[in-house]
């Protein structure tokens, strides 16, 4: 079964089933069609979770690996969750805890952290560990798939 993650509505408070195909996009609330917006903040996954929804989308995808542990994680989250905002409806950002998810980190070959892989497509087209600023993660969005 693919990955499929929960949208509470603004208008009326139900949660809609949203597949990983549709996390970028406008959608309806099932119960009163009030408008959906796209995912605005940083997804939290693990496991098959991280292939399906890397498969299925169909905008850019920046990967954040990190640790509660990491200094430098925690002063970078701001960033992601700007850079998470920003680009809503054209890019879907992600967030792997290195310490519940080791084999995702092993299999992205992160040996430091924080780390960030950006996607497009199935395909890993940058990597970098290290602090970076949205502008920066944007930046890399944008030329991964024209984010306006």
């Amino acid at each position: 079964m693919s990955y499929a993650t929960t949208r509470t509505c603004p208008g009326c408070g139900r949660d809609n089933r949203v597949p990983a195909s549709h996390l970028a996009d406008n959608g309806r609330c099932g119960a009163c069609k009030q408008p959906l917006p796209p995912l605005s903040e940083p997804l939290d996954v693990e496991g098959e979770d991280l292939a399906d929804i890397v498969r299925e989308a169909r905008v850019p995808v920046l990967i954040d690996f990190w640790a509660s542990w990491c200094s430098p994680c925690r002063m970078v989250a701001p960033e992601v969750r700007k850079v998470a905002a920003e680009t809503a409806g054209k890019a879907l950002v992600l967030k792997v805890n290195t310490e519940e998810s080791p084999e995702l980190a092993a299999q992205f070959g992160v040996s430091a952290i924080p780390n960030f892989v950006v996607m497009r497509g199935g395909k890993a087209l940058l990597q970098q560990a290290g602090l970076v600023n949205h502008h920066r993660m944007r930046t890399w969005l944008e030329r991964a798939g024209q984010v306006n």
